[in-house]
Formats: C-alpha cells, sequence, structure tokens
C-alpha cells in the first residue's frame, strides 16, 4: 500500500463518537425526563468531572482551568449537587435506576480538598443513589495533588482505582511537555497511593514528546514498571491549537509520526514482555491482577450519567453535554455560568445519533478494543451485518493490513498494526455528517 494513500498514524484521538467538536446548541433542548423515559437504566455509568488543575500542562486541551478562587468549588458543588438532583428527577422510578460503574475525572479531581471529596462522594451517592462502595470507582489524581488526607478518603468512600499523569519520570521530558515536576515528588506520590491499599493503580505515560528517545523512553517505563501497576496507560503527545504546545510548536508531520510510532511499538513491545496483556491501543493490564468486580457496563450500548460542566451524558438518541472550550477564558466564563444555572432539566447542547450513527459508534467502540467484536452481537443489535454496512471501510482496513486475518471466524479483530494506527483507523469511521460539523467547529 503507497504510504500516501494510507491515513496518518495520528489523526485524532477517538474515545467517542461522534465527537465532541460536532455538538451544537439544541435549538429545542428536550426535557431529560423526556430523554430518559424509555431509557434501560439497570446498568448506567456514572462521571462527574471536576474542571480544576493545579498547571495546565502543555499538550492538554482537557476542560480544565488553573485554580478556582473566591470559593469557586464550593460554587461548583453547589450547581453539581442541584444538577445530581435534576437528572435524577428525570430518571424516575417507573423502572429500576441502577449505576454499575463510577469515575470522577478532570481537570484534577484531587484538586479539592478531602472535605471537599467526600461532598462530592456524598452527591454522588445522595442524589444519584449510586452506591460508591458496590461499584468499580475510578479516580485520576496527579503527583502534587496525590495527599495522603485525600487519597485516604477516597479509598474509604470505596475507590478501586487511582489514575495518577506522571507522563514522564525524566525531568527535562517533563519540563518539554510543560508538565514542571520532580521525580522525587512523583515516587512519593506513588508511594502514598500504594499504602492506600487500593486494589488498582494506573500510571500514565506519554510518548513523542521532544527530544525523547528510545533509550529515555525505556527509562520511563522501568520506573512506572517498579511500582508493579496494575494498568499503565501510553499516550501519543498531541499539539492541539489553543494549548501551551499549540503556540509554540510546529505541526505533526511524518517524521514525527514515525517517530511516535516507532516508540510505541518500543512500549508495547516492552510491557508485553514485562507480563502485560494489551486491552487496546493505549491500555496494557497487568496479567495477574485481580479483576476488579462485577462491572456489567458496555460503553457501546449503555448509558452515561454526566455531571459537571465538562461532562457528556449518552442516551441511545442523543449525546449531550455543556459548551465546550480550550482557551482559558472561554472555560472560566463557561464554569462561572454553570455555578449560576438553577435550572439543570434540559440539555442544552449536543448531537443527536441516529441508527447509522448507532451502527458506526458500536463498531468504532468495539474494533479498537485489542479483543475485538463478534460480528454475531453487532448481527443481534442491528439487524444486519457489519461487513454489509461498513463494506468500504472494512475493505480499505483489510487493504492496509489493519484486519487480523488469523481471528476466529466471526470475530472482526484488528491486527497489530492496525491496533497501532487506531488513531487514524477511527476517524476513517466518522461519518460525513459528523465529519462535516467538526471541520465547521471552530476552536474558542
Amino acid at each position: 500500500m503507497n504510504e500516501s494513500t494510507t491515513p496518518r498514524p495520528y489523526r485524532s484521538y477517538v474515545y467517542a463518537y461522534p465527537h465532541k467538536t460536532a455538538y451544537r446548541a439544541l435549538p429545542a433542548p428536550p426535557s431529560l425526563g423526556a430523554l430518559w423515559a424509555e431509557e434501560p437504566k439497570d446498568a448506567l455509568s456514572l462521571y462527574a468531572h471536576i474542571p480544576f488543575c493545579e498547571v495546565r500542562c502543555g499538550f492538554c486541551n482537557l476542560f480544565t482551568r488553573i485554580g478556582a478562587p473566591d470559593e469557586l468549588t464550593t460554587r461548583y458543588l453547589d450547581a453539581l449537587d442541584r444538577q445530581a438532583a435534576a437528572v435524577r428527577d428525570a430518571l424516575g422510578d417507573s423502572a429500576p435506576v441502577r449505576f454499575a460503574t463510577a469515575a470522577f475525572g478532570g481537570g484534577t479531581p484531587t484538586f479539592l480538598t478531602a472535605a471537599e471529596l467526600e461532598r462530592l462522594c456524598d452527591i454522588a451517592e445522595k442524589r444519584t443513589g449510586v452506591d460508591l462502595r458496590a461499584v468499580p470507582l475510578s479516580v485520576e489524581t496527579s503527583p502534587a495533588t496525590a495527599t495522603a488526607d485525600r487519597l485516604a478518603l477516597l479509598a474509604e468512600r470505596g475507590a478501586t482505582r487511582l489514575s495518577i499523569g506522571v507522563q514522564s519520570f525524566v525531568e527535562a521530558e517533563a519540563r518539554a511537555a510543560v508538565r514542571p515536576q520532580r521525580r522525587a515528588d512523583v515516587e512519593a506520590a506513588l508511594g502514598r497511593i500504594r499504602d492506600t491499599g487500593v486494589p488498582v493503580l494506573n500510571i500514565d505515560l506519554i510518548y513523542g514528546i521532544d527530544g525523547q528517545t528510545e533509550r529515555s523512553w525505556r527509562a520511563s517505563l522501568d520506573a512506572a514498571l517498579a511500582w508493579r501497576p496494575e494498568e499503565l496507560y501510553l499516550y501519543p503527545l498531541y499539539v492541539r491549537p489553543l494549548t501551551g504546545l499549540g503556540r509554540i510548536s510546529p505541526a505533526a508531520d511524518r517524521e514525527w509520526d514515525e517517530q511516535r510510532l516507532r516508540l510505541y511499538r518500543y512500549g508495547r513491545d516492552h510491557l508485553r514482555a514485562q507480563g502485560y496483556e494489551q486491552v487496546s491501543m493505549r491500555m496494557f493490564r497487568r496479567t495477574d491482577a485481580a479483576p476488579l468486580g462485577p462491572d456489567d457496563y458496555a460503553c457501546q450500548t449503555d448509558g452515561m450519567i454526566g455531571l459537571g460542566c465538562g461532562a457528556r451524558s449518552y442516551t441511545s438518541a442523543l449525546h449531550y453535554s455543556f459548551d465546550y472550550a480550550v482557551d482559558m477564558r472561554e472555560i472560566r466564563s463557561i464554569i462561572d455560568a454553570y455555578t449560576e444555572t438553577e435550572d439543570f432539566s434540559r440539555a442544552e447542547v449536543g448531537r443527536w445519533v441516529d441508527a447509522g450513527e448507532a451502527r458506526r459508534r458500536h463498531l468504532l467502540q468495539s474494533l479498537l478494543q485489542a479483543e475485538g467484536m463478534e460480528a454475531a452481537g453487532y448481527e443481534e443489535r442491528f439487524g444486519s451485518s457489519p461487513f454489509a454496512d461498513f463494506p468500504a471501510e472494512l475493505a480499505r482496513f483489510e487493504a492496509f493490513g489493519w484486519l487480523d486475518g488469523d481471528a476466529p471466524e466471526g470475530l472482526l479483530r484488528l491486527s497489530p498494526e492496525g491496533l497501532a494506527h487506531s488513531d487514524g483507523l477511527g476517524p476513517e469511521l466518522f461519518s460525513p455528517e459528523v465529519r462535516a460539523a467538526m471541520a465547521a467547529y471552530e476552536p474558542k
């Protein structure tokens, strides 16, 4: 296959579909009660978004701001409480409401004090009804905010997974990524996390940083492995508009693509040799790690309840959220508006998902997992074959060598090279309408 015809490997980090830049203000905002009336509610996922950080990393385009002056965290939690109550009211009582999994993300949830984290847990439990001690609960943290009192509170309230963004154990690389930190502080934070006894530690690392080599990448990998984390996420560096690096770095080119692919393959092979299984392009799990317990949430089909102004919610017909921005002034304005909102009974921003988009989402989110997708399950849900629905796309993937020709019959699975190109493959499944909406989006 000619290189010029192969999609570039790092086009877009795809973790949800439709992409958030395809969302728009809804002309006639529907009520949450109407949206959720006929939805299955027996295996929901709860996500609470905390949009605060102590610093903003150079690569970050997440919805977050630095600091929280004038009791902003208190006002934010007040609004989160109002939103959670409105959401639970919308879910109703005509059918059992059960949450199968929960997560606190951001931003940095542990930017909140221990007392504020306790209030966050209380809001989740008392307003929505989730039992945080009975479901998998994942919480994101950072080296600077992973303090003993915060971590102890999270462990006591049922956290089963703590995820820490280290990015690099090499201080010069951390500075190059506009992520100033001392390795000693990182190691101390990891020690405090292990002291909690929370069963799953996840460490995030980034490859493709300016000046990074196989040798320095190996040093970060080995530093992480010394803690025997149950999970490791390996993220390619992206340079995005309006971020710190986006203001100073040139656009990605083929040479950088090759560097990232080379480092990805090195990291993948090193982790597999150290007893980790590959779950997706980014995620690696230690093969002897104990299971987390019951988790019957399926991202392809089950609903998501998002709390906070950076969170998204999913029904079968509509994906919705609040306004999105990257520029710090815009983010501050959106957060302020959220804290002043009294009525959370309607979906204001989102994108409707028809049957065709639901097929694309199911295929995309299944195919990007290393285990692949059983064609029979797709056919049972949609009454058609993925090969009939997406003949051109799957033919291209096969031509690129991205499909596993040795997969068992009926299993659609990516080859190792297909997994490596997940960020090029995913956008190939976007519909023309979603592509057009994303292209028309103006970053702010």
